[in-house]
């Protein structure tokens, strides 16, 4: 008889398969935009407040869901938002102005704002500690698995249909993956139906992580206080990555001049990088935590060589007229970019697993409102001044600030004594397997 897969391995797959479908639901319509620009008649500003339009609603929505989340539990937050963006993505396949497709955007928005926040409570449920990095690298990267799938998808659909047709069948993908996870997943992983005790010895040590236990007050100021450092630099990260979500293609397409296949595939090319980047960014996150036992270098020092190349690499993209050599220094800047997911988004779970749903969104919500000015930034300054690169200016100086505000995370500091007992526990169990000797860490 065959051993059934690790129920952990099987929810890990489940959050990769949402991390991937949620950004064809997002990026399909920046992979369109040039095509629904010509068609529905938009200028680039129109289009960059369409692409706005998405992160308004994202990011109330991060700390409302992460609250819920932390509240009602991953699955409930998770099937409910999920349903939210089929009817959104459908919607925007409908859409047949500014104003419609402005509307599908901002219900876009709504359920996808709870969903990492969501996604991260469950992982800190599912997952120990020294795996934190590696597992939030990994849902990431396949969300940007999506981002470079989507370019060539929508140009195929096109060819054989319209942009619209791609929407009806991101939608009906979705709602295949919520009828899944809604079956299998639960928010407790000793409750599962499947769990061995083999493997429930390999999860992460017990803490009040059920419904009723994490319906106490959240510790807003102090939480705040704790979490503030990591949401700068998250929103110097979002300057940068919306800047690739949202206009990439069209980049390509009306910047340089290519047609829609051409764009496609060198967009895919350009976050193709980022799968890579998103992985390795959190293995080595980890690696460096089992080798040092010091969050500070797993986390910060990690993010901050990662920012400098994503910098380094950038910076060319300004004034090189070449378009492969442009194409290959925009794939290394994404590439070390996406390096920082894993461990920025280990953060909130180091220092306060159980408040995790809140303070992961209050993480992402700094991406998200820098995904409020970047997509209308880039528009404007294209519509006013012409030039296609201009625009990365902006984000040479957001990334050099970014790693002056890493300096100040402190994810070697838990936000409460019972998390830092917890803690404490889940590194004598890490020595134990490894027959370390226990010492000193994160000074």
């Amino acid at each position: 008889m065959l051993n059934r897969p690790k129920v952990s391995r099987a929810v890990l797959a489940l959050m990769c398969a949402m991390s991937f479908i949620m950004y064809l639901d997002r990026v399909n319509l920046s992979a369109a935009a040039g095509l629904i620009r010509d068609d529905l008649h938009l200028s680039n500003t129109n289009v960059g407040l369409v692409f706005a339009a998405f992160a308004y609603t994202y990011t109330l929505c991060q700390v409302i869901g992460g609250w819920v989340s932390d509240r009602f539990g991953a699955k409930l937050t998770l099937v409910t938002c999920a349903s939210i963006w089929i009817v959104a993505t459908v919607a925007t396949g409908l859409a047949g102005g500014l104003v419609s497709l402005f509307g599908a955007r901002l219900l876009l928005g709504i359920g996808e704002g709870a969903a990492l926040p969501a996604q991260a409570r469950a992982l800190t449920n599912w997952f120990p500690a020294h795996k934190r990095g590696f597992v939030q690298g990994l849902t990431h990267s396949f969300s940007r698995l999506g981002n470079a799938i989507t370019p060539p998808l929508i140009a195929l659909l096109v060819a054989y249909s319209s942009w619209r047709v791609s929407f009806f069948a991101v939608g009906a993908l979705t709602f295949v993956w919520v009828l899944v996870y809604a079956w299998y997943f639960i928010d407790d992983p000793r409750k599962h139906r499947h769990m061995t005790a083999q493997e429930e010895a390999q999860l992460p040590p017990a803490r009040k992580t059920d419904v009723e236990a994490t319906r106490e007050p959240t510790p807003w100021r102090r939480l705040l206080k704790r979490i503030g450092p990591t949401m700068l630099v998250y929103f110097c990260y979002g300057w940068t990555g919306w800047l690739f979500f949202t206009w990439l293609p069209t980049f390509f397409m009306h910047g340089r001049g290519l047609d829609l296949k051409s764009s496609a595939m060198f967009s895919a090319g350009v976050f193709l990088s980022g799968v890579v980047g998103n992985t390795a960014g959190g293995v080595l996150s980890d690696r460096v935590l089992k080798r040092t036992r010091n969050v500070v270098a797993a986390r910060r020092n990690v993010i901050i060589g990662a920012f400098l190349g994503a910098l380094v690499f950038l910076a060319p993209v300004m004034i090189v007229k070449s378009l492969p050599v442009m194409a290959a220094c925009m794939s290394l800047s994404f590439f070390f970019l996406e390096m920082t997911i894993g461990p920025i988004w280990a953060v909130p779970m180091d220092i306060t697993p159980q408040h995790v749903g809140v303070a992961s969104g209050l993480v992402n919500a700094g991406s998200a409102i820098a995904g409020i000015f970047t997509p209308i930034v880039f528009g404007l300054v294209v519509d006013r001044t012409g030039s296609w690169t201009l625009p990365f200016a902006g984000s040479l100086a957001l990334l050099a600030v970014g790693i002056v505000a890493t300096f100040f995370m402190r994810p070697d500091i838990p936000l409460d004594t019972a998390n830092a007992q917890a803690d404490i526990s889940s590194s004598d169990e890490l020595r134990f397997a490894e027959n370390l000797t226990p010492r000193e860490s994160n000074r």
